[in-house]
């Protein structure tokens, strides 16, 4: 049987609570003016990231969004994003879960897909 999965999704410049439990960034790029200590992370995933061609190629524009998703669900099916995205679904398993992003729109951003994958437990791993 699966167990209940609670994952969310955050932006890495807004102030870390109690409830977020294990924070971890998504993206590929440290992000820009944020001190490690500031960012209060418990990991930093970039192998779970999408392709920088990917990401060029989409510039967070929300009429692209779909087809980004499904190119990057095709990306995490790859050995090593697999594995992290593996890895993300067992972190969620434990306890809250939140994946951080530089993004201004986190709702169109990696984070949010990896959240939806994780939470539905549809990753790579073992399930």
């Amino acid at each position: 049987m699966r167990r209940q999965r609670h994952v969310k999704v955050g932006r890495i410049y807004d102030s870390a609570t109690p409830d977020d439990g294990t924070r971890v960034l998504v993206d590929r790029i440290w992000p820009r003016g944020m001190s490690k200590d500031r960012a209060q992370l418990d990991e930093w995933c970039k192998q779970v990231a999408p392709s920088t061609e990917l990401r060029k190629w989409y510039r967070h524009d929300p009429k692209l969004f779909d087809e980004f998703a499904r190119r990057y669900r095709a990306e995490l099916t790859e050995s090593d994003r697999a594995d992290a995205l593996a890895h993300l679904g067992d972190l969620a398993e434990k306890q809250m879960l939140t994946l951080l992003t530089a993004s201004k729109a986190a709702d169109i951003s990696e984070a949010a897909v990896l959240a939806d994958l994780v939470a539905h437990g549809t990753h790579s791993g073992g399930d």
